[in-house]
């Protein structure tokens, strides 16, 4: 049975002074991987190690990643909410560092992509070999097949070599040969890419943008944060010596805990009003998708969970959406800015127009 995401607080209790907490923690439980009911006290408890997951991952990710807590917070959100996670900046300002630290900070299966322009579908996916002792072709899977994927300055490769992420990405699924395989589960992809007007680069198109639930920017560290880089970098690269701290049964768990967190249909219908407005914006050509509300929605659902919360509220939705939906958005002709940029002062000039509920 799937979680109930809106509508009045579950229980009939008292809700919060802003009136967007569930009326009973503990209602709904974790159980097989399904939603049941479960004796008092075992969703609360459950929740509580939830928290503690979530916030043990983001303190290994910053014993190498230094003065970027947001941007951690950000790309742990998006690998909680089930979605995948784009990192631009210029080369050398870290990106592949932070995206290799919470990469390495999950156990099962990893493997690196670094993209190239003579980088092939079939580099990606796998392909059909052909073994002389069986006399058949036999699949040999590509490095698609991971839990965590880190794909290295994604828009170096061509838009055929793109393309293999498209549905992979959508569905956890590859397609070769007409046969479809499945991907491990869990399945998160975490990209990073160059500015666009740098050279060698080639432009990721909007229907692989889509499939990114996040996309940020890291910009410079401070003097202090960067000395202390240089220090330890001095010795060696110190994303190396990272351990996972969750497993991908844990992650699973993890993710299914984020789908608990309430959502009150004041605060749903905020993030709907938002998206909307991206839509009616006199600078956009094409506004935000479904998908990207759902996506705005189960980030928000994350963020609750790190910030300790069994519940969003409309600061969950303001703090996300520029990044959940600025990517995606298309301004119209003649409006300069970059892939990951191009929509996030559009977004904030939205929600600034959208008032803000004050109550479920």
């Amino acid at each position: 049975m799937e979680p109930q995401m809106s509508g009045p607080a579950p229980g009939g209790r008292a809700v919060d002074a802003a009136g967007f907490a569930p009326g009973r923690s503990g209602s709904l439980a974790l159980v097989d991987d399904s939603f049941d009911s479960v004796p008092d006290g075992y969703a609360a408890e459950s929740r509580s190690l939830a928290e503690d997951a979530a916030l043990r991952l983001i303190a290994n990710v910053e014993t190498v990643v230094h003065g970027r807590r947001p941007a951690v917070e950000l790309v742990v959100a998006g690998l909680l909410a089930g979605g995948h996670v784009l990192v631009q900046d210029v080369p050398g300002s870290g990106k592949t560092t932070l995206a290799h630290a919470v990469a390495r900070s999950v156990g099962g299966e990893f493997r690196r992509i670094q993209c190239t322009a003579d980088l092939l579908p079939g580099d990606i996916t796998g392909s059909a070999m052909w073994n002389p002792s069986s006399q058949e072709f036999r699949f040999v899977p590509g490095p698609v097949f991971a839990n965590v994927l880190l794909v290295d300055e994604l828009n170096r490769a061509t838009p055929r070599a793109q393309s293999a992420l498209l549905e992979a990405m959508d569905e956890a699924m590859v397609t070769v040969d007409g046969v479809r395989h499945p991907l491990p589960d869990p399945f998160f992809v975490v990209a990073t890419q160059n500015p666009s007007d740098q050279y060698g680069t080639y432009p990721l198109p909007e229907g692989q943008l889509d499939r990114f639930a996040l996309g940020l920017t890291l910009g410079p560290n401070d003097r202090a944060t960067e000395r202390r880089v240089m220090r330890e970098q001095l010795m060696r690269a110190t994303v190396g010596d990272l351990q996972p701290v969750l497993e991908p049964d844990e992650l699973r768990w993890l993710q299914l805990e984020v789908r608990r967190t309430y959502v009150a249909d004041a605060v749903l219908d905020f993030g709907l009003s938002i998206v909307a407005a991206t839509r009616e914006h006199p600078s956009v050509r094409v506004g935000a998708s479904s998908r990207a509300a759902l996506s705005l929605l189960r980030c928000a659902q994350a963020r609750a969970l790190v910030a300790g919360r069994n519940y969003v509220v409309p600061d969950d939705i303001k703090a996300l959406a520029p990044m959940a939906l600025g990517h995606r958005v298309v301004l119209a002709p003649g409006i300069a800015a970059g892939p990951v940029a191009m929509g996030v002062g559009v977004v904030r000039e939205v929600i600034a127009s959208v008032p803000v509920p004050l109550s479920a």
